[in-house]
């Protein structure tokens, strides 16, 4: 109780972002496993409806960020809420499910511990306040939209719009750049990368990109403005080639295999938020 009372509240603030993001990361897991799986359920039911437009259709058992309740995807008992602490339980388990002893991917471990890691930094680098608490609900966000989209190549809608549109009610008051800005910087956002679409697609009849990395960059342009779109687009495609090169030499991913940009984006997206200003500055941006 002394050591607590000893903090700052600057401190206070890093280390409950910290214990927070623990928590949210366990939830964005469930995000990243369902909401790709959702979407596929509600377009599969639209076709059903249009196949069979008056019939009578089989309505199908709830699916979504509450219910089922966590369990073990391999023999479907739920967990306890012991085995549900996270990185903790993943460790005492060593990693297998206590009832089937098959093995859970470590992936959840580290989507927990990357988000309290990150919540923690953003907490320490923006301090106590709006821009500060804004800014470690946007990194959730980049999260789930990094890890969904390097699973199935899409960026979901229902993350991207909102993400938007908070940006810019974030910004009406200027939180991180004027709303002129943010509104300059949601419209090129989508602009560019919409122009490099079809501009690629004339160019080889194939389309380089999805509608979804419109809509992310738009909305990180919302949150950081037009100026910060320049080092997020030379950052993301630099790691990106990258990243395609060694996947190709080491890994003998074909050339023809598409690979998400997404990741690449939100990457770049954190690295402009944390650090955007330095970076313009050396690119003479503003």
């Amino acid at each position: 109780m002394e050591g607590m009372a000893a903090m700052s509240p600057e401190q206070f603030f890093v280390l409950g972002a910290a214990l927070i993001g623990l928590t949210v990361g366990s939830f964005l897991n469930v995000v990243i496993h369902r909401l790709p799986r959702m979407m596929e359920a509600a377009w599969r039911a639209q076709c059903d409806e249009l196949a069979a437009k008056h019939a009578q259709l089989e309505q199908a058992p709830r699916y979504d960020l509450i219910l089922p309740a966590s369990h073990c995807p391999q023999c479907k008992t739920p967990l306890r809420a012991l085995d549900n602490i996270p990185v903790l339980s993943w460790l005492l388990l060593r990693g297998k499910c206590r009832h089937c002893g098959v093995a859970i991917s470590p992936r959840y471990p580290i989507v927990e511990a990357l988000t309290g890691v990150l919540s923690a930094w953003v907490a320490w680098h923006f301090g106590w306040g709006v821009a500060g608490v804004a800014a470690i609900v946007l990194v959730w966000a980049l999260i789930a939209l990094c890890f969904i989209d390097a699973d199935t190549t899409l960026l979901p809608d229902d993350i991207t719009l909102p993400l938007l549109w908070i940006g810019l009610l974030i910004n009406v008051g200027g939180v991180f750049v004027p709303l002129r800005e943010a509104v300059l910087g949601a419209a090129a956002g989508y602009l560019f990368l919409w122009l490099v679409y079809w501009l690629f697609k004339i160019a080889t009849g194939k389309e380089g990109m999805g509608y979804g990395d419109f809509k992310l960059l738009a909305a990180l342009g919302a949150w950081l403005g037009w100026k910060m779109l320049l080092p997020i687009i030379l950052i993301s495609s630099v790691v990106g080639a990258v990243v395609g090169l060694v996947l190709m030499l080491l890994a003998g991913r074909g050339k023809d295999i598409p690979i998400p940009f997404g990741p690449y984006l939100t990457a770049a997206g954190l690295i402009a938020l944390l650090y955007g200003e330095p970076i313009a500055g050396l690119l003479a941006i503003g």
